[in-house]
């Protein structure tokens, strides 16, 4: 019997690779009662067709986050960049009065020499 090959791999292990990925489409990887779950956690509140939708697209997220884990990668080997010290000096920048004032006076808020901004941590 001889063997068909499709790019270095046998037709038989593509049928496998594909029926896989159909079954992965198939079948669900997050339910409605995870998406509820998460709503919970963020403090939301989902209409039911909300949940839904967002089943299938956190669904579908994570079908191709598990198609880019199962590709083939080769040759490659993890390796850390070139680490290089970007600092620059910290140099202290005299400005004028009146242009503090000038940038003070484009802030929305401000409390004398400071511009005022939202609390946004308890």
């Amino acid at each position: 019997m001889k063997m068909k090959y499709y790019k270095g791999k046998r037709k038989s292990d593509l049928c496998a690779v594909q029926l896989q990925k159909q079954l992965c489409y198939n079948h669900s990887m997050i339910s409605k009662k995870d998406i509820e779950n998460l709503a919970n956690l963020a403090r939301i509140r989902l209409s039911e067709e909300e949940k839904e939708s967002l089943a299938k697209d956190v669904d579908s997220i994570l079908v191709y986050v598990d198609q880019i884990k199962s590709s083939p990668i080769g040759d490659f080997k993890p390796s850390a960049g070139v680490v290089k010290n970007v600092m620059r000096e910290d140099v202290v920048m005299n400005t004028s009065a009146e242009d503090r004032e000038r940038l003070l006076d484009e802030a929305p808020k401000r409390e004398g020499d400071f511009v005022a901004v939202k609390k946004i941590l308890a």
